[in-house]
């Protein structure tokens, strides 16, 4: 399984971003994807993830609504959307994938999951 994340950069806050993660090598549509980050000095977090075959989603509590993730199992895409960016929000951002087939829900412990992307970098100036 490979997965590559894309879309990060520099940007300041109350800005927006559209993170991308791109996965081969498994069925795609047959396992929720999860988002994570870790920020300097931090563990990682938890962000959003979405069942297999979209619809359920689950959110961390900092997410506030600014935070969008969405899936197109089509072309073995998942994304996340930032909006209203904070300083705070500065981290590496990974997408992963969930170690269970067709789960019930969006699970949203790293436990749950396997085969981490690279990440992509997400800083937000103030």
């Amino acid at each position: 399984v490979q997965l590559q994340a894309s879309g990060g950069g520099l940007v300041q806050a109350g800005g927006s971003l559209r993170l991308s993660c791109t996965a081969s090598g498994l069925p795609f549509s047959n396992y929720a994807m999860g988002w994570f980050r870790r920020a300097p000095g931090r563990e990682r977090q938890f962000v959003a993830a979405i069942k297999w075959r979209g619809g359920t989603t689950s959110y961390a509590d900092f997410t506030e609504g600014r935070f969008t993730i969405s899936r197109d199992n089509a072309k073995n895409i998942v994304n996340l959307l930032i909006n209203s960016l904070k300083p705070e929000d500065t981290a590496v951002y990974f997408c992963a994938v969930d170690k269970i087939s067709r789960r019930s829900y969006a699970p949203m412990s790293p436990a749950e999951y396997e085969s981490w992307g690279p990440g992509t970098q997400v800083t937000v100036s103030s």
